[in-house]
């Protein structure tokens, strides 16, 4: 009998104990749970965070702003003290993601916590937009449809809204806008972008025959200084607009709530962004809020159990919850009540059909 295989298992097997085992020590060296990811998800995780920590014996976590794509690849590094516990994202995980994160050993555990709407705002010292779906895509593509009608793309030739659509105002277009790595710039490209973009049929009939064709004419933003990278900081965007009244900005609903007193959401297809509207889905650009947990971290870094078991508590997330007082959109009672049974068992995600 040839034992050498054997042998070389139970090696391998040992090393394997071994790494978990330093992995594990290391992690309990650590003393505070570190969190990452989402601007959107930033106020949120910090309010629990200094609620849990005034409520807990618990070191208060850490929580950096590194947005929803940043603090993804943080997040799937592996396992290890010098890893994130949790990362906050604006969007759901990305299969391209879930793999990474898989690949490096992470067992992810998904957390839906809310919801939020996406608005595009400007001051409060000009009046309130009216758009469409159909006027954002226009206003903000790279390529749009050639204005003669033909079933062709042109560079986009829009310079002011009143080219877009004449009953908007003839202000340039000038939006101030999260950078590519910002989950609320991929939930704009698909909900307010490609809400518009497939107003065309002959845009639209290319999501079957030519499914990466559709989403480069739906999802790509135009590079000509129409749209400007304001970086992962929502509350600059809040200040730039209110130096300048004739520019919008996008971002989350949070920061339009607590920032009424300068800003004003625009309408969308006749439909305010308010707590209720998003709440119910009328407002038509609303997103789901997630914050992910690496399960091997839950039974080591101190407080990483209870502080989720705080994130989803009533007095929490619940309808009348201080998250709510933060403008974050409860989930439906019944949904919440899957999610928190959910969270105590750790369920990791296997791929996103699971859910």
């Amino acid at each position: 009998m040839n034992k050498r295989p054997v042998a070389k298992k139970l090696v391998a097997t040992s090393l394997a104990a071994l790494t978990i085992a330093a992995s594990q020590v290391a992690l309990a060296a650590r003393d505070h749970i570190s969190i990452v990811g989402s601007s959107t998800v930033y106020p949120f995780t910090t309010t629990v965070a200094e609620r849990f920590s005034r409520a807990t014996q618990f070191k208060t976590p850490v929580v950096e702003s590194t947005g929803t794509g940043g603090g993804m690849k943080l997040f799937c590094q592996g396992v290890g003290e010098n890893t994130a516990d949790i990362t906050g994202a604006s969007r759901r995980i990305k299969q391209s993601e879930l793999e990474m994160c898989n690949s490096n050993g992470v067992d992810v555990v998904e957390v839906q916590i809310g919801f939020d709407g996406i608005v595009l705002a400007n001051s409060k010292a000009d009046q309130p937009f009216e758009l469409s779906r159909k006027d954002i895509f226009l206003a903000l593509a790279k390529e749009v449809p050639n204005p003669d009608g033909s079933a062709t793309l042109v560079a986009n030739p829009y310079k002011t809204w009143k080219d877009v659509n004449p009953a908007l105002p003839a202000h340039k277009i000038e939006v101030l806008g999260p950078p590519p790595t910002s989950g609320t710039r991929d939930a704009f490209a698909e909900l307010a972008m490609e809400g518009g973009c497939k107003k065309f049929d002959w845009i639209a009939a290319k999501k079957d025959s030519d499914k990466n064709a559709y989403k480069a004419i739906c999802h790509t933003i135009r590079e000509d200084g129409a749209y400007i990278e304001a970086g992962e900081n929502d509350n600059l965007i809040v200040n730039k607009l209110v130096a300048n009244p004739n520019a919008l900005g996008i971002f989350g609903f949070s920061f339009l709530d607590q920032n009424a007193d300068k800003v004003q959401g625009s309408l969308i297809e006749g439909n305010e962004p308010t707590f209720d509207s998003i709440a119910d889905q009328s407002y038509p650009v609303s997103r789901p809020l997630f914050i992910y947990v690496k399960k091997a971290h839950a039974d080591v870094v101190p407080g990483v159990k209870q502080f989720l078991a705080e994130f989803t508590s009533e007095r929490a997330w619940g309808e009348d919850g201080y998250l709510a007082d933060k403008g974050m959109i409860p989930l439906p009672t019944a949904k919440r009540q899957q999610v928190a049974t959910d969270v105590r068992k750790l369920n990791a995600l296997s791929n996103l059909a699971a859910k």
